[in-house]
């Protein structure tokens, strides 16, 4: 009996997202610059902007600080969502991956190329989702 493997189409290594994902929050984030260019830009919703008293700047950097990894809550590997507790209140962070001249319409064809890929962090009050 013989069998023929099938080829996979070329997907992104999830491995590489992560990375890249977790450069740039750390960018955003912390401020802390990746080792090659990483295209993106960071939103914040209006509730966690008119929190006041310093809430969206500790959200914001607990975002930046997020490690804690696991099958449970990064099922994918890519290392794009995640959830941090600021004074009780529960924070979302979201990374969307764009084609970079797509005007935000279309999702990365190639993920892990950041030549070709635009990341949105988004960073949100849970309650807001």
């Amino acid at each position: 009996m013989s069998m023929t493997v099938q080829p996979q189409p070329d997907r992104p290594d999830q491995s590489v997202v992560a990375a890249q994902n977790d450069a740039f929050r750390k960018l955003a984030c912390l401020g802390v610059p990746p080792a090659q260019p990483i295209q993106g830009r960071m939103h914040v919703t209006r509730s966690l902007m008119e929190a006041g008293d310093g809430f969206m700047a500790e959200a914001v950097k607990a975002a930046g600080a997020f490690d804690t990894f696991e099958p449970e809550n990064d099922p994918g590997g890519w290392h794009d969502f995640g959830a941090v507790e600021i004074r009780g209140e529960t924070v979302f962070w979201k990374i969307d991956l764009y084609e970079a001249d797509s005007n935000f319409r279309y999702g990365a064809e190639t993920p892990d190329n950041t030549a070709t890929t635009t990341r949105v962090l988004t960073i949100m009050l849970a309650r807001d989702w």
